[in-house]
């Protein structure tokens, strides 16, 4: 019997599986690789870098502005071109942002489509408010390629909302420009919004140009972005949305229900954070972790390659690791949690259950020691005679 059940009276709910899956176990394991950041900064790092080592302690502990603080959202206007501070809103990191938008956008019975695989809250919120949700995939026989025929044919008039996360998580796709183009061409026919997370933005591991973002592609994009992915700071819990200028209005009034605002403190960080150079060392400082431990990743997959594979990854920390063994995600992440004390994310939470998401960057000094045990667990049961 579900929670809703045994209270009694609540309406239906889909529980969000990858959060609960990761809320219920990431304290109870030795090795957490199933988040999905890098190693964070702490409070120290991010003062020292900014050179702010006691303006910080000189915060009020006040109601800051409920939007955002002013000079906040002139530096986050600042990350796009032609954008105002009016079309920005600060949030209690990219979930919020992902939640109002939904809330404000989406109605029950309306046609939202989104990408899989895809952290799947926006795809939870969707369902939970009664909407009819279609999705377009990934192909992970082209190297996650974005299945342009069957995003064109789950795109109709009747549409509302389109959400994808560019680059993507779990896989670490990052979208060519032909896709970015041709989505927008479909989305633009179909007159409906484009929800665009964007949190990955800035943690690209062969280049160091940014993913270019889909805002002013189209009049109707919504940007969500973060400070938890790129920077190392997930525990500011800030991120915001960029949208026109009407559309922030009714989202600052969800805002105001949800959350009033993010805190004083959490915001003084994140201008020190976004201003001047900080920024850059930031990305930089996180795209060399990255880098380092994809390249530890990579020649763990090729050593094991008879029971994993890998598409490697564009950006991110993350690997969308296939499980060649023919055991279901959840019966193997289970296993490897119980016996080996490692969690990862089920493939199953994406809706592909031959996969598992590992987080190279969270705790890199313990990551050989991780794939160590994912590999013994993998093989556990071959040497047993069983599959």
């Amino acid at each position: 019997m579900t929670a809703a059940g045994r209270i009694g009276g609540l309406p239906p709910f889909a529980p969000f599986a990858l959060e609960q899956w990761q809320s219920e176990h990431e304290q109870n394991v030795d090795i957490n690789i199933a988040d999905s950041g890098v190693r964070p900064l702490t409070i120290r790092e991010l003062l020292e870098l900014a050179g702010d080592p006691s303006g910080f302690l000189d915060v009020e502990l006040h109601y800051p502005e409920v939007n955002g603080s002013r000079r906040l959202r002139t530096l986050i206007a600042g990350l796009y071109d032609g954008v105002s501070v009016d079309q920005v809103l600060v949030t209690v990191g990219g979930a919020e942002a992902n939640a109002i938008a939904v809330e404000t956008l989406v109605r029950p019975g309306d046609e939202v489509v989104v990408m899989s695989p895809s952290y799947a809250q926006v795809e939870g919120l969707a369902r939970n408010r009664g909407a009819v949700v279609r999705t377009f995939a990934l192909d992970p026989d082209r190297a996650w390629a974005l299945d342009l025929e069957a995003f064109a044919a789950a795109v109709t008039p009747e549409t509302r909302l389109v959400a994808l996360t560019n680059p993507n998580n779990p896989t670490g796709h990052v979208m060519s420009a032909a896709e970015l183009d041709a989505v927008v061409d479909i989305v633009r026919a179909a007159g409906c919004w484009l929800l665009a997370d964007e949190v990955y933005r800035g943690s690209e591991i062969d280049t160091d140009l940014e993913t270019p973002t889909l805002l002013g592609r189209y009049e109707r994009v919504v940007s969500v972005n973060s400070l938890s992915k790129a920077y190392g700071l997930s525990g500011l819990r800030v991120g915001w949305i960029v949208a026109p200028a009407e559309l922030i209005t009714e989202l600052w009034r969800r805002h105001e229900y949800a959350t009033i605002s993010t805190s004083s403190p959490a915001m003084h960080l994140a201008e020190l954070a976004l201003d001047g150079d900080v920024r850059g060392r930031l990305l930089q400082r996180n795209r060399t972790l990255i880098r380092s431990t994809a390249a530890v990743l990579r020649t763990w997959v090729d050593a094991n390659d008879d029971v994993v594979g890998l598409v490697s990854p564009k950006a991110t920390a993350l690997a969308f690791v296939r499980l060649q063994t023919g055991e279901p995600s959840r019966s193997f992440a289970e296993r490897l949690r119980v016996g080996a004390s490692v969690l990862v994310a089920p493939g199953d939470c994406f809706g592909l259950d031959d996969h598992v998401r590992i987080t190279h960057g969270l705790a890199p000094e313990r990551l050989d020691d991780a794939l160590d045990r994912i590999a013994a667990t993998l093989r556990a049961p071959l040497a047993s005679g069983r599959r």
